[in-house]
């Protein structure tokens, strides 16, 4: 283990057409991996993963398998190549199952069925075109929960993603989501735009979803995590298979706290991150969040030569 180090794990957002192709050409446990989320799923993922169409990829239920199984094969290549365990794993979303899944708390499999149903429950709790989501960049998160505060009237809109300081996502009813935007730019918010997202994830809608899910997980064994994994729900770890799970329940209709997460990890002595997954969204957030962060990608194989270098330098 080395101590100053940890992983995390992209949620949704990250897909796109032709993504791990060339680590898959040179680690044959990618397609592995994929084959194995396939006989689950009953589809060939990777065919999806490599020919899309970009808005197939773009469908929930479709995206948290997909993202899943990506970072789970990358993490499977970090360890066949003799990548350090982290101190800490942290997922944003979608992301805390494949950061459950690398710390043996989860198999691979029961990860996959939970994450395909988690994405066609979290579409279904709210009819398309009645929920909305939108980016607020450069305005204080006291603000944009005043400004939420003000738009909802009857409706539900608030804060959804703390993703980095001055860095929010706003999700609710489309009206309000629409309300909002306007209140947050007449507080001098930088940017307030509305997101291609067809869903309001992370609000109160979404508890019909996770009471779903619960049902899901009730016959799914966790197993306390091998590394330490920060919730999105409360920034802390948990050793208790139980909270866990009540964790993954509530984590559908709570607000993401990313910005504490990667805090409580910086706090612990973390100073290098290695995004594992598709992308480079989080390593971006990680920065903004904590500039004495070094962030390390895993999807092209020159990153990932890189990457296992500078972890291995200590």
């Amino acid at each position: 283990m080395t101590g100053s180090l940890a992983c995390v794990f992209p949620g949704q957002g990250s897909q796109r057409v032709g993504m791990l192709a060339a680590m898959a050409g040179v680690e044959p446990v990618v397609r592995e991996t994929f084959a194995e989320a396939s006989e689950v799923l009953g589809y060939d993922l990777w065919q999806l993963a490599q020919t899309g169409p970009q808005e197939e990829l773009n469908l929930t239920e479709r995206t948290q398998p997909l993202i899943l199984s990506a970072s789970v094969a990358l993490w499977r290549v970090w360890c066949a190549r003799g990548g350090p365990r982290p101190a800490f794993m942290a997922g944003h979303s979608l992301g805390e199952f494949s950061a459950l899944v690398c710390a043996g708390s989860l198999a691979f499999t029961d990860a996959v069925r939970l994450v395909r149903n988690r994405g066609a429950y979290m579409q279904e709790a709210v009819p398309v075109g009645q929920g909305a989501m939108a980016a607020v960049l450069g305005l204080e998160d006291a603000l944009i929960a005043e400004a939420c505060a003000e738009s909802a009237g009857a409706e539900v809109v608030a804060a959804v993603n703390f993703n980095a300081p001055g860095q929010v996502v706003i999700a609710g009813h489309a009206a309000a989501v629409e309300r909002a935007i306007a209140a947050c730019k007449a507080r001098g918010a930088k940017r307030a735009m509305p997101l291609p997202v067809s869903a309001p994830f992370h609000t109160s809608l979404m508890v019909p979803a996770g009471e779903r899910l619960a049902r899901d997980m009730a016959g799914v064994p966790i197993a306390v995590p091998r590394v330490p994994v920060v919730h999105n729900v409360h920034a802390r770890c948990e050793d208790d298979s139980a909270a866990i799970r009540a964790l993954l329940e509530r984590q559908i209709h709570s607000p993401v706290q990313w910005t504490a997460s990667v805090r409580h990890m910086v706090e612990a002595g973390v100073t290098r991150v290695v995004e594992v997954g598709p992308g480079k969204v989080l390593g971006g957030l990680c920065k903004r969040i904590d500039t004495v962060l070094e962030c390390l990608y895993t999807e092209e194989p020159q990153e990932l030569d890189k990457s296992l270098a500078a972890a291995a330098a200590g």
